[in-house]
């Protein structure tokens, strides 16, 4: 397994990294992803640090905080073996103060999610979204102190815009309060919004992408294409509507050419999709999912070997899209293509 910088930290992550949302399943969204209790999950992490993956990544809103407990569970005895990253700010509750990210509601977080998870301390602690009515410098101070406490490692943010985490750095480095150093963001090649902003803030400020959804929700499996409709089994029948939405001509454009690289290189369709992400700049880590031992190793296999520059390039001219405003001139136009050169693959 291969470890990279998490952004401009001294911090380790493995390039692929473990996501427990399916993990405790409940409710409309979670139950569809996975039920896994904590016998399947201590199994699911045996075979991950078999292969070198030591990042767990969950969040207190998966299934009401059952993901964090039998995450906790699963590694039970073994806390120094792993990294545990999760997250808060969604909503909780119905009450004034169980959403957002105020020092009180910060404060509560930490201390709920370190007793479900059964530790002192969280390696990587982001915040699930931007608090518009909470002022910035009031949570960047909150997190410094919570990380002053030894409680917090290492801190950042996940969807988050550019100019959100510009201002939230900004008060950092103003007051010299610890800043983030991951960005948690939803990533594939039937969505690649991450490259227009933010992708260049990453490589600028230090940001380490954590790449969630790396199969565009599900689409990437190998399981939909032009000739084979989503399956009456799939679970995107039920989830569709809670994740980023994907154009069907860029789907199938997209699966055309992962089904062209997977025969030439005799891998799986999410191998290809996944090992296409781990070469993308300011990738730190892929969070990978599984249901089961076999969807796990399958994941797994999408390290360990490269695409060629060709296959790269197929890969990236499927999956292009036309820039948003104001990016679309700098890719079109040769005086606007000078003042942005692109980044390097």
């Amino acid at each position: 397994m291969e470890y990279r910088n998490l952004g401009a930290s001294g911090l380790k992550v493995p390039v692929l990294s473990f996501g427990a949302g399916t993990f405790g399943g409940s409710g409309p969204l979670f139950s569809h992803w996975g039920t896994t209790d904590v016998e399947e999950a201590r199994r699911l992490v045996d075979i991950c640090l078999e292969a070198g993956v030591n990042l767990f990544d969950t969040a207190d809103v998966y299934s009401h905080g059952a993901s964090e407990e039998v995450l906790g569970e699963a590694i039970k005895g073994r806390r120094d073996a792993v990294l545990i990253s999760t997250k808060a700010s969604l909503p909780t509750g119905d009450g004034p103060n169980d959403w957002g990210s105020s020092r009180l509601r910060l404060i509560r977080s930490v201390e709920a999610a370190l007793k479900r998870l059964g530790t002192d301390h969280i390696d990587i602690f982001q915040l699930h979204a931007f608090d518009a009515s909470t002022p910035v410098e009031e949570v960047v101070s909150t997190l410094d102190r919570l990380v002053a406490d030894g409680k917090l490692r290492y801190i950042g943010v996940s969807n988050f815009s550019g100019w959100q985490i510009m201002k939230s750095l900004a008060a950092a480095e103003k007051h010299g309060w610890t800043r983030y150093v991951a960005n948690q963001v939803y990533y594939s090649l039937v969505g690649r919004d991450y490259e227009w902003d933010l992708m260049p803030l990453g490589a600028d400020q230090g940001l380490g992408a954590l790449v969630w959804s790396p199969l565009g929700w599900g689409r990437l499996t190998g399981k939909i294409s032009r000739s084979k409709p989503i399956p009456d089994g799939s679970r995107l029948h039920e989830t569709a509507s809670f994740g980023p939405p994907v154009d069907d001509e860029l789907l199938y454009r997209v699966v055309d050419a992962l089904e062209e690289v997977a025969v030439e290189t005799e891998k799986t369709v999410p191998q290809v999709a996944i090992n296409w992400l781990v070469g993308r700049p300011t990738v730190s880590s892929v969070i990978i999912g599984a249901r089961t031992e076999e969807q796990l190793r399958q994941n797994l296999g999408a390290v360990g070997w490269s695409l060629t520059k060709e296959q790269v390039e197929k890969l990236d001219a499927a999956s292009a899209v036309t820039a948003p405003y104001p990016h679309f001139p700098y890719r079109r136009q040769e005086g606007f293509a000078r003042l942005d050169p692109p980044m390097a693959g």
